[in-house]
């Protein structure tokens, strides 16, 4: 069962990241942006049934919840904290035993472009998102436009629309090509 080591708050007022002794998912990240998608995932469909949640995104040993605006933190924590406490454990294994992994992988195996794209995202900008709660995918590309969906606390934070995905867009503009479009779907 996972236990919570701690709760932090992110850049998003309406998402917090919940910080876990043990994994609640391995491997790529798991994003559930709404109550359909999360009835396959017995922590994700938990959490929705407390209420006022708008999505849910984890990745190892860490969380990340966002709430509606109607309702305030101290309100909800206590009561998101129970299913978690009581949820198994996805590695079946000690916490030491789980080892860190890629966070996306590449669709298109051929598409050169996306594959500094990731390289770029994965040694840059991911980890960051991730420390607060938050992540992206490459969704895909087209000609010079890199299409990204953010992830977690990421997901309706207003600076993700601004100075994150400039930041993306600048940094993918330098290395790979000046002409790079990073558009947000």
């Amino acid at each position: 069962m996972p236990k919570i080591s701690e709760i932090e708050y992110t850049p998003n007022p309406n998402a917090v990241k919940f910080l876990l002794k043990e994994p609640v998912a391995l491997g790529f990240p798991k994003s559930f942006p709404s109550v359909e998608i999360a009835q396959s995932h017995d922590l994700a469909k938990a959490l929705f049934e407390v209420g006022h949640v708008v999505s849910v995104f984890m990745q190892d040993k860490w969380l990340t919840v966002t709430k509606t605006e109607d309702v305030k933190w101290p309100d909800l924590l206590p009561k998101l904290a129970a299913p978690i406490r009581i949820a198994p454990s996805a590695s079946g294994k000690p916490s030491e035993a789980v080892t860190r992994h890629e966070f996306s992988k590449i669709n298109d195996e051929n598409d050169e472009v996306l594959k500094k794209v990731h390289a770029i995202l994965e040694a840059s900008i991911l980890p960051a998102l991730a420390a607060d709660g938050g992540g992206l995918e490459v969704v895909g590309r087209v000609d010079k436009q890199v299409m990204i969906r953010y992830q977690g606390a990421c997901n309706s934070c207003p600076s993700s629309l601004t100075g994150t995905l400039t930041a993306i867009e600048g940094m993918l503009q330098k290395e790979i090509d000046p002409e790079l479009v990073v558009i947000s779907v």
